[in-house]
């Protein structure tokens, strides 16, 4: 017998023609594999260049939420994967950027749905106009896409009896 236990959305977002800025549409390629694979219906990823207000609608429809992106974050090691609270700070609109908080709180305002929401944020190293990944930036996905799907896999249809490490 199987239990549904969340439905869960997986957000990556990032410029693949700016090297590690595309970190988060290759997570979600990875992990949209992952998902067929495992044949988790439960489970669907998205990806765009950037998040939109728009996207508040989309995480409303999803018991959690993931957003992937690339980080600068100097202090950073490989990731880091931390829960967004919603937050209605101003947003730059000449910029077209809006941070995963700000989506969150448009999500409850708007929709009256929270759903549990997390960033990954994943270090790069490079920023230039040239598309693939560095290779740091490869070993960084790798460890962050073992997590990540460690992590999906205690949110999966799982089966009794079946531990999760199955689902790898």
């Amino acid at each position: 017998m199987t239990q549904l236990k969340k439905r869960v959305l997986v957000y990556g977002y990032g410029n693949p023609g700016r090297e590690d800025d595309g970190l988060g549409i290759e997570m979600i390629k990875m992990v949209q594999e992952w998902i067929d694979k495992h044949k988790l219906g439960c489970m669907t990823t998205e990806s765009n260049y950037q998040l939109n207000i728009e996207d508040a609608e989309k995480i409303s429809e999803w018991d959690i939420a993931v957003f992937v992106d690339a980080s600068k974050d100097e202090d950073l090691n490989e990731f880091i994967f931390r829960k967004v609270e919603p937050s209605d700070a101003k947003v730059e609109f000449t910029m077209h950027a809006v941070s995963p908080s700000y989506v969150l709180h448009l999500s409850e305002k708007l929709f009256k749905k929270s759903p549990e929401t997390y960033i990954l944020g994943i270090k790069g190293y490079k920023w230039d106009f040239k598309e693939g990944l560095s290779a740091n930036a490869k070993l960084n996905l790798e460890q962050a896409f073992q997590y990540l799907t460690r992590k999906l896999a205690g949110w999966a249809l799982i089966k009794k009896n079946l531990p999760i490490s199955m689902l790898s």
